[in-house]
């Protein structure tokens, strides 16, 4: 029986069987090699060959008492392999480690789980292990072994569906997957969910890693804590690093990535997925290897590089995170044992309606184990600043894009996925307890309330908050986009989307995001949602871009939008850098924006009034939130000190002279801090070049009055001379 379950790949426990074992005529060894045409011994000097017991076995008894250390010399068609036996070892996982994950409390998984480089029991070799509760049995597979598990059974470990195999000459670089006899019998090839690297898609195999990588950032990472991210500047240029420059790999990205971004003036980085994907369409957010970094762009150690030359040049790394769904792919997460393991079982939760993938089973403590490593994983191991988890709104409710009699409520009737909550909380938790100075940040698109409240706060829905740090502002991006691409005529009629944002604004920790969604799909680029000529859509588009800067919460835009690029991004070949060329006639019309961006991020880092209150109320006052004729919109921002920043917007394209600004301070003197208008940046270049010093004259219920020179269809801000 011991036979058959073996070469049918359905062995428990392997061990009991192969290798070593007493005898009562001495120590008996029992080989498996299939399409071996012989096998000998290796003890001492010795050589015995074994006995061919058929089928691949092969076995014999030496009168030894001890159990010998011995290797194993293998014939295959006349050439002669030497080998260690992998049954002759004892278990390389430990008891704290099954522990834990049986608790599903493992907040290292990673270094439990999957293909690691060892040495164990003093012979170098990888340790293979793998969850996969339900399979009858196990064999890991690969390029060492021409990719037949027949002769690697692995050996389940307890009551965890834990799997184990220490081989030993295997080493970095080599392929594998795991080859699972699921419940019914039926064998499945599965790449590893842990691994830490992988093939080139569409390669599907994962790889045995191991980092050579030495940091260099200690510098950053001794100080990215030292300010609560809500209280410092933060402006986050989005990134797809696989069409940013297509062709550059993460070495060369390190290099002409960090030098725009540093020059550009952004604070931050946000990446779109980087784990591994196998369909470039989805650009990275239907994930297949959690664990690794995407292969198109080079090794994990690469990624690590790039990673570190970014820190090195003061700019921070935040990964975008997709913990909502997985892809069907049947040598993936799927059915990965046979059964429903990541997925739940019921098919009006696992089924994702938009996206035709699966949603994970919050409610089981491995899923959620291998989800909240995940989230420690990056900032652990690759430094990662901060993570922005993706589609977080189908996370929360059972009924996202289902119709009625397509979800069922949960114990208490109601829509929310409370094992989805705990999960958030739980990583959110974990995250900022394990990682000092990183911080997380959720596409949440509903107003569910307190994402960016601490867990312990159960506020009014009695659930506690989220815990994330900051979440993205879906309101103000929509409000805001539908008022900027309307016509200056009509824009006083919709005057209020500029202003609702501040109904709310203090409301949850807010990013204004201008991201890759708004700018493909038919969507057009920022500068293409302008209405107008060529003139206006840029004038406008600048006006805008200093309205972000100046608005309460921090800032997201998307590679492209910097310079105003006319086209829709396409991950085929992302941003048209061909505008910046000098030799391009309409080039100062590119790289005039461009040089806008620079300057506001100057003058938002050296302006404490535009990002040390950003959570405050207190560091925002409305001057002017009702002009709606004018199309004119003026607020001030205050600094800790209470040092202000006064911006003032124009979005109709006429000039208007000495307009009207009540100030709260009559001997203060403003200057010009920066004009979205200036020729410089292709604008008509009206200014207020001098000092401006308030009257006492009456003015928004202020008793002071400034004078301003309006330009068109621009933003202006003054700051204490």
């Amino acid at each position: 029986m011991d036979r058959q379950r073996l070469l049918s790949g359905t062995h428990h426990d392997p061990h009991a069987v192969l290798g070593a074992h007493a005898d009562p005529g001495g120590t008996a060894f029992v080989v498996l090699r299939p399409y071996a045409r012989a096998v000998a011994l290796l003890t001492g000097e010795r050589r015995v060959e074994l006995n061919d017991a058929g089928d691949g076995f092969f076995s014999g008894v030496l009168p030894l008492d001890a159990m010998p250390e011995y290797r194993l010399c293998v014939t295959y068609d006349g050439s002669d392999v030497a080998y260690e036996d992998p049954y002759r070892f004892l278990p390389a996982l430990g008891e704290l480690d099954l522990h834990l994950i049986g608790e599903g409390r493992h907040e290292e998984l990673w270094k439990a789980l999957g293909a690691h480089v060892m040495t164990h029991q003093g012979v170098p070799g990888t340790r293979f292990t793998v969850w996969a509760p339900h399979a009858r049995g196990v064999r890991v597979c690969g390029d060492f072994c021409r990719w037949d598990g027949a002769a690697y059974p692995m050996r389940s470990l307890g009551s965890t569906g834990v799997w184990e195999l220490f081989v030993p000459g295997i080493g970095e670089g080599a392929l594998y997957k795991f080859d699972i006899t699921r419940p019914d019998g039926t064998r499945t090839l599965r790449a590893d969910p842990m691994a830490r690297r992988t093939e080139v898609p569409s390669a599907t195999g994962s790889v045995v890693a191991e980092s050579s990588h030495v940091w260099a950032d200690a510098e950053w990472m001794a100080h990215r804590a030292d300010r609560p991210v809500c209280q410092a500047p933060f402006s986050a240029y989005e990134v797809h690093l696989a069409s940013w420059r297509p062709g550059l790999s993460y070495r060369r990205l390190a290099v002409q990535l960090t030098d725009y971004v540093r020059d550009a003036g952004f604070t931050h980085v946000e990446l779109l997925p980087v784990a591994e994907y196998p369909f470039s369409g989805s650009w990275g957010y239907q994930v297949t290897g959690f664990y690794a970094p995407t292969a198109r762009l080079g090794t994990p150690d690469d990624f690590k590089y790039l990673v570190d030359t970014l820190h090195q040049a003061g700019i921070g790394v935040i990964l975008d995170w997709v913990p909502a769904h997985f892809p069907k792919d049947d040598w993936a997460l799927a059915a990965f044992d046979g059964e429903h393991l990541y997925e739940p079982a019921d098919p009006r939760r696992a089924e994702h309606p938009d996206w035709g993938t699966l949603t994970f089973d919050y409610g089981r403590k491995e899923v959620r184990n291998f989800l909240v490593a995940n989230a420690t994983y990056w900032c652990e191991e690759f430094h990662i600043d901060g993570l922005r988890a993706d589609a977080v709104a189908s996370m929360l409710y059972l009924d996202y894009s289902r119709e009625d009699g397509q979800w069922a409520p949960n114990e208490s009737g109601g829509r929310e996925n409370l094992d989805a909550v705990a999960f958030l909380q739980e990583m959110n938790a974990t995250v900022y307890r394990r990682c000092p100075g990183v911080f997380t940040i959720a596409e949440e698109s509903t107003a569910w309330d307190g994402v960016t409240r601490a867990t312990h706060d159960t506020g009014r829905d009695g659930l506690g908050g989220l815990g994330f740090g900051m979440k993205w502002n879906m309101g103000w991006m929509h409000d805001s986009l539908e008022y900027i691409k309307r016509d200056p005529v009509h824009r006083k009629y919709h005057h209020n989307e500029m202003t609702f944002s501040m109904v709310y604004a203090y409301s949850e920790n807010y990013v204004l995001p201008i991201s890759h969604d708004e700018v493909v799909h038919g969507k057009g680029s920022l500068v293409s949602k302008m209405p107008g000529d060529w003139w206006q859509q840029r004038a406008s588009h600048r006006a805008y871009l200093g309205f972000m800067w100046a608005h309460p919460g921090k800032q997201l835009l998307f590679m492209g939008q910097e310079f105003a690029q006319g086209a829709e991004w396409a991950e085929s070949h992302g941003p048209d850098w061909w505008l910046l060329d000098p030799a391009y006639p309409a080039e100062p019309d590119h790289r005039g924006v461009l040089q806008l961006v620079r300057d506001l991020n100057h003058e938002y880092r050296s302006a404490p009034a535009l990002w040390e209150r950003d959570t405050d109320p207190a560091g925002f006052s409305w001057i002017a939130a009702d002009a709606a004729e004018d199309n004119v919109l003026a607020f001030l921002r205050f600094a800790t000190d209470g040092t202000p920043l006064l911006a003032v917007c124009n979005f109709s394209p006429v000039v208007r002279h000495a307009y009207p600004l009540g100030v709260p301070d009559a001997a203060m003197v403003w200057r010009e801090a920066l004009n979205t208008d200036l020729a410089c940046y292709g604008g008509g270049d009206v200014r207020n070049p001098g000092p401006l010093k308030s009257e006492p004259e009456t003015a928004h219920g202020r008793p002071d009055c400034l004078r301003v020179t309006l330009p068109p269809l621009a933003t202006v801000w003054l700051r204490p001379a």
